[in-house]
């Protein structure tokens, strides 16, 4: 019966908060692409970056079982957003920010080279260098029982490269017109789109710290870890 929800966490300090949430020890987990099972969720950590979450959802969905999957964890909030440490981000897409190829006239993404994240598969969910999320995982309105948190839908942006200079934060926000960057989320959510177009996708980020010049980025990670634990005692 499809009624369980495949929790996608890349660090094991994420995955310990999280499964604190669902009413788990999680103390001592590591990345090792197994399902742990939460009550009525299953949780696994696949390692930073779109490799390792791509890998992992591939090897541990099963859409006779998870009706849907969702990337969580921690994020950074890009300039312009308006957003806090601690807010949390409902993922209305997630999209691929550095697929694609640096020119002398300007960035080109996957799909106006030619290669849309989608190629082969009929899926409007699908477009351009963006994975849509889907609404039907109604996650905004049990993550509004949050008290004390602003909880905001916006564009993710999925990077493999963080944004540690203004230039790189700007460039990166204007371009996909997302308001924070993971490492994640867009390669979850293609992943799941090429194994089943019945299982749901959604992404749903805490933000940790600032993006742009390293030196002086604002950081709090314990913050951002409490509420993550927060976030998986409501879904």
């Amino acid at each position: 019966m499809r009624d369980r929800l495949l929790i996608v966490v890349a660090a094991p300090v994420e995955a310990e908060a999280v499964l604190r949430g669902l009413g788990v020890d999680g103390s001592g987990i590591c990345v090792a692409w197994e399902l742990v099972r939460a009550g009525r969720h299953d949780v696994v950590v696949c390692g930073v970056g779109k490799a390792n979450s791509a890998g992992g959802v591939a090897r541990v969905l099963d859409p006779s079982v998870h009706r849907g999957v969702l990337s969580l964890g921690i994020g950074g909030a890009l300039p312009g957003a308006g957003l806090e440490l601690g807010d949390v981000v409902v993922g209305r897409a997630s999209v691929f920010a550095d697929e694609g190829i640096e020119t002398p006239g300007g960035y080109q993404g996957l799909a106006e080279m030619g290669f849309p994240v989608g190629m082969g598969l009929d899926d409007a969910r699908l477009e351009g260098d963006g994975v849509a999320c889907d609404l039907e995982l109604g996650l905004g309105e049990g993550l509004r029982g949050l008290g004390g948190c602003v909880v905001r839908s916006g564009v993710i942006a999925t990077v493999s490269t963080c944004s540690g200079t203004d230039v790189r934060a700007r460039e990166v926000a204007e371009r996909t017109g997302a308001v924070c960057e993971g490492m994640e989320g867009g390669a979850v959510g293609l992943s799941v789109r090429r194994i089943s177009g019945k299982v749901a996708f959604g992404e749903v980020r805490v933000v940790s710290n600032t993006t742009g010049d390293r030196a002086r980025q604002r950081w709090d990670l314990r913050g951002a870890l409490g509420v993550l634990e927060r976030v998986g005692a409501v879904l």
